[in-house]
């Protein structure tokens, strides 16, 4: 009484899922081809790029910069810190 019913078909779902699961792989699959195709263009454009290029005149070495002077408060004269700019 127990066993004697079939056990259900789901050859269907089974196809179904393949399906999906081959449909998906195929984008991926042809993502990465189109982004490597994109990749190489914009390769070969930068390169041509670089060709056509002028030159980069570089300026003459000048004296070391200086950093720039503590700033301070405008009305007190002393040095901005931390506690005097939460006031």
């Amino acid at each position: 009484m127990f066993f004697q019913e079939s056990t259900p078909d789901t050859s269907g779902y089974m196809i179904a899922g393949y399906t999906v699961a081959f449909i998906v792989m195929a984008l991926y699959v042809a993502s990465i081809y189109f982004r490597t195709r994109n990749l190489r263009q914009d390769m070969n454009l930068l390169e041509e790029m670089e060709e056509t290029a002028p030159p980069i005149q570089i300026a003459a070495k000048s004296e070391p910069r200086k950093k720039p002077a503590r700033s301070e408060n405008h009305r007190s004269g002393k040095p901005v810190t931390k506690r005097s700019r939460k006031k």
